[in-house]
This record gives structure tokens, sequence and C-alpha cells, in this order.
């Protein structure tokens, strides 16, 4: 594959802009867009040029993504680079604009969205043909930013760069992250809205996918009674996406739009069963932070089960309600998806097929998780109601003490479950999971450690059963590694990366870039990377529970 030294080389095909109406009205001002699926914006330059002192500077960037663009190392090297991923330029043959959508924030709905704080510069061909969006998170106001100033700052950035990256490494389907820089500007925020405002260092993150349409794009002209805007939109995803499904004279009929839900709905109910997998909390279900391609778009107040609890929420807004939970996101994911067949009811003009699609959405939730956790577990399926409670009641256990879910996982597959074994190495998976003074926590007293006792011999006999020379003690813990990560992205590591970066210091975020981009690795030596969080952090400032505020 032959990769382009120069980010001006790579070739745009901007079909969206192309085939979908744009709003007339050319200023950028806050304001309501109708009859139109986006509007012509450019990023807003930061206040210092590139290569000046105290203008933009390139903290990191992701080569897979790089040369998944057709992008060389000298390319990202390059004052180009810097340049245009800063928003200080933008090439000729890009055609910046901000997305026009709506949305369900928190159950209600909320009306005109869009794209407020980013900014897509087009659409990319890689080498392969494929085309990616390449869009500017925190590169300045559009006509959707409302009362924002459309800006975002480092630490948000920095997280949703680095997260953006470990999913795809992790194999959740997700938008990517081609770069973060800062901008050199100051950026005034209210971290946690409680009056306490403060300059922060200003930043961008690329983010690259190959849609960034949500369900609330569906949801603002439907609302709206826009119809025609409406199925271009759907006509559009589906020439774009869903190919497979049009006729063969390529004209949609409703049956079309319906089966288009129905794949939606599927890849929806496959990607919250890999944020179950790894422990992933979005925080922010909204209906416009769902993508129409099942892939994790977004990267808010997100969190990590630090230790297992289906009802925490890593969001400081959701915190009275807890709607976004860990144990929620199936349900909250299929509130969303009525939401969005509803909005395609115009185009199908019957309830009884979007019923179908949307009923199919807990079927194969329900199918993927069960072989998901059967594949956690190091077995080849869960056969019957008994293995499901042996699942159920590890969760039980796992919530009766505070237990760091991904260590637990991990090390259940270094249990040796072959011979007679004494209770501490039986407890062993436990031991290195449960928090206790060094996490803030109280030791776990002798009801846990016989719950967890009792959990080990189901499974240890449920294993045997598996057959000799089926899953032997290696083969089963190997195939567990494949599933269950080592490393994860977790809030407080991420905090401290943040700390360094926000002194000039960008050391640990190479680290976590290159121990992350392999998180099924032992790799000796990073072990600080795959412990359980520290007691300074529990209640500390981003380590924790965050805001939406960037």
């Amino acid at each position: 594959m032959t990769l382009v030294d120069d980010l001006a080389e790579l070739r745009f095909d901007n079909r969206f802009t192309a085939v979908l109406p744009a709003d007339p009205k050319r200023m950028n001002l806050t304001r309501p867009v109708h009859g139109a699926a986006y509007s012509f914006v450019r990023p807003t330059p930061p206040a210092v040029v590139p290569g000046a002192q105290g203008g933009p500077r390139l903290l990191a960037h992701a080569p897979e993504v790089a040369e998944l663009l057709g992008l060389s190392e000298a390319a990202a090297a390059s004052p180009r680079f810097l340049a245009v991923m800063s928003g200080a330029e933008v090439l000729p043959a890009m055609e910046p604009f901000a997305m026009c959508y709506g949305g369900h924030q928190f159950g209600h709905w909320a009306g005109q969205l869009g794209d407020g704080r980013a900014i897509n510069l087009g659409q990319a061909v890689a080498p392969d043909g494929a085309r990616w969006f390449l869009q500017l998170k925190g590169a300045g106001p559009t006509p959707y930013s409302r009362t924002a100033d459309g800006l975002a700052v480092l630490r948000s950035s920095l997280r949703e760069f680095v997260c953006s990256e470990a999913m795809a490494a992790l194999g959740v389907p997700t938008t990517r992250a081609l770069s973060l820089c800062t901008t050199g500007d100051r950026v005034l925020r209210d971290m946690f809205y409680d009056g306490n405002m403060k300059h922060e260092p200003g930043a961008v993150v690329c983010r690259v996918a190959r849609s960034f349409v949500r369900f609330g794009s569906f949801e603002l002209p439907a609302s709206r009674g826009e119809e025609e805007l409406l199925r271009q939109l759907a006509d559009h995803v589906l020439a774009e996406h869903f190919p497979e499904l049009l006729p063969a004279d390529g004209t949609p009929t409703p049956e079309t739009y319906a089966a288009m839900l129905t794949s939606v709905a599927r890849r929806t109910a496959e990607l919250v069963v890999h944020w179950d997998r790894v422990g992933f909390v979005h925080g922010v279900m909204n209906t416009d932070n769902l993508s129409i391609l099942g892939e994790t778009i977004d990267y808010g107040p997100y969190g990590w089960l630090e230790d297992y609890d289906p009802n925490w929420t890593p969001n400081t807004t959701d915190a009275g309600g807890r709607r976004y939970a860990f144990g929620k996101q199936a349900d909250i994911a299929l509130w969303n998806l009525v939401r969005l067949a509803q909005a395609l009811h115009p185009l199908v003009g019957a309830v009884e097929p979007l019923q179908q699609a949307v009923d199919g959405f807990g079927k194969h939730y329900s199918k993927t998780w069960r072989a998901t956790m059967a594949a956690k577990l190091g077995l080849a399926e869960l056969r019957d109601e008994q293995d499901l409670a042996l699942v159920q009641d590890l969760l039980g256990v796992m919530g009766e003490h505070e237990t760091d879910m991904t260590l637990l996982f991990r090390e259940l597959g270094r249990v040796p479950l072959e011979g007679e074994l004494d209770p501490a190495t039986r407890l062993g998976a436990f031991e290195a999971a449960w928090h206790g003074a060094e996490q803030g926590a109280a030791e776990p007293d002798d009801a846990v450690r016989t719950a967890a006792l009792a959990w080990m011999e189901r499974y240890r006999a449920r294993v045997a059963t598996e057959g000799p020379g089926w899953f032997t003690d290696e083969a089963r813990r190997a195939g567990m590694d494949a599933v269950n990560p080592r490393f994860v992205p977790r809030n407080w590591i991420l905090q401290l990366a943040i700390d360094d970066a926000e002194a000039g210091d960008t050391a640990r975020l190479h680290e976590l870039q290159e121990v992350l981009a392999r998180p099924y690795d032992e790799q000796p030596g990073k072990e600080h990377l795959a412990t359980r969080r520290p007691e300074w952090a529990r209640e500390r400032a981003g380590c924790s529970m965050l805001s939406c505020s960037s």
C-alpha cells in the first residue's frame, strides 16, 4: 500500500454534502435550521499560528488510523498536518460542515441539537476505496452551538482520543481518533457546573468514522414533518452503509427501511454486549449519541467499572436518576430504538414491521450476551438455566464486595482447575480483584469469602463437564484471555496522563497509547496500568464521575 507524505495529497469524495440538502444560509450564527442535513461552516483558527511560540502543538496521533487513511508517518509529522488538525488550515478539497440533528436527552425531547462543537472536514478516500469522515471536535462554534463556544479542553479531548483507539483495540465497534492537538488558547470551563470557572488548555481531537449519522439525525426531520429530508437521509444511509438491503433496481421500498432498522437493532445489540464484556459505561446514551452504524460515538462522561456495580453511572448529570447506569444500557438502547422506529414510520407506513425490527433487539442481545459470557468464563456455551444461574450468581458475588470486574475475569483464567486445590488458590482471582484498604474499602468478610468459594466449586464442576482435552487449564486460559482484557483505559490512569499533559509532559500519554494498543497481552513491566483504583482516586475529580462539561 502506498502512503502519501503530504496531507494535501489525500483525496476527498464528499458524498454527504453532494447528495443531501445544505443549509442555504452561510452565516455562522446560532439559529434553527430547517430542511437541511447540515450547515457549511469553517473551523475557527487558534489565536497563534502553528509553529509559533505558544501556538498549536501535536501531542499525539494514531499511526494505525493514519495508515488506514493512507497517510505516512512523515505526513503526520508535517507542519501541514498540525495546521489542519488544529483548525488553522482547511485544504481546498475539504468542504467543512456541521451536521443538523435532534434527539432525546435523558428521556426528554430536546429538539434541534446538531454538531455544536464538531466540524466535519470532509470524506477522505482511503487506499482501499473506503470513505472516512475527518471531524474536528473543539474547533469553534457552529450554528448548533446554542449558548456554548464550540471549543474543547485538553482533559476531555485526551480522554476521547485515548479511549477511541483503546476501544478499537479491544474489538469494540467505535469511531476512531487520528490526532490530539493543543491549540495554545485558554478555554473557560466550569467542570462540575458549581460556579468554579477556570481557564484550561484548549484542544482539538480529530475523530474518524465511516458515518456520524445518529438516531437523532432521523428524529429531527420526522418531528418537523420534513418527510422529503427524512427520505433523502435514509436513502443516503442505505446506499452508503446498507447497500445489501436495497432492491435490484436500487430504489428503497417501505420494507427496505424496516430492514435497515432491523440491521441497526442487531448492530446496537452487539455493541451493548461489547460494553458489557469490557465493563464500559457510556454515561450519556441520548438518542443523538447513538450511531446508526452501531458504533460507540461521542466519548463524554464515560467510565469503566472499577468495582462491579450495575447501578453505577460515570455522569454527574445522571447521578440522581441513574438512567444511563451500566446495568441499564441495554434497556436504554431499546428505548432509543423505539424512538428511531417512530422517526422512520413515515417511510414505512406501518407499525408491525417496525415493531418486529425493534423486538429483534432483545432476542439478539440475549443470544449474543449468553455467548459472550460463556466465552468470558471459558465455556463453549451456556447450555441451560443452570449455566445462566452460574453467570448471574457470579455477578451477585461480585456485588457483595467491591470487586474489580476487569481483574476478576482476567484472573479467573489463571486459577488452575485441574486436580485438588486449597481454598487460598481457589480464591486467587477474587483476592486479586477485591478492593481493600489500599482502595479505601473494608476487607471482604467471611460471608463474602464463603460465597466466592462456593461459586468457584460450582464453576470448577461446570468446566469439568466440557470433557477431557476440550478445555485444559492452558486452553481455557488462552480462550478467556482473548475476550477478557488485561488493560482498559481506567479513568484514574487517564487523569494522571491529563495532569502530566497539562504540565507539558506527554510520556504517560504515549505509554498509554502503546499499552492499550495490545490490551489482551500481558506486557510485563506495565502492571501499574492494570491495577485496582487507589484510595486517592476514589473521590478525586476526573477519576470516577465526570460531567458533560468539556
